[in-house]
């Protein structure tokens, strides 16, 4: 049985450290050979446009733009549909490879045999 961990990520640089951890335990658990969803929320949702990792500065942590790359190497990156609509960002705004969707693909993959959720 595979093992996949889902981490929903509520915060932005409004909680740097929290947000920062969800970010590194994903990047990590790719590196690891763990199957990693990252989910954007809140907050963190302003990640998933080209740059706005670049203004992200928390010392003695890992760049943002590098965790975010390491994730979208291995893993999925998904921006909740509320929190872009909230936000006025569609599918033509984000980063390559982030995909929009909602609370029932979040709830499908959690529940999933084998997986771990996480929120940050």
């Amino acid at each position: 049985m595979s093992k996949k961990l889902v981490i929903k990520v509520t915060a932005g640089a409004d909680s740097a450290e929290r947000c920062s951890q969800a970010f590194t335990v994903a990047a990590v658990a790719v590196a690891s050979g763990v199957e990693v969803s990252l989910w954007l929320t809140g907050e963190s949702a302003w990640f998933a446009l080209p740059g706005r990792a670049a203004t992200f500065d928390l010392p003695h942590s890992a760049p943002l733009p590098g965790l975010i790359e390491a994730i979208r190497a291995g893993g999925r990156i998904t921006l909740c549909t509320q929190c872009a609509a909230r936000r006025d960002i569609t599918e033509k705004d984000v980063l390559e490879g982030v995909r929009i969707a909602g609370a029932q693909v979040f709830v499908q993959e959690a529940m999933a045999d084998g997986t771990q959720a996480l929120v940050y």
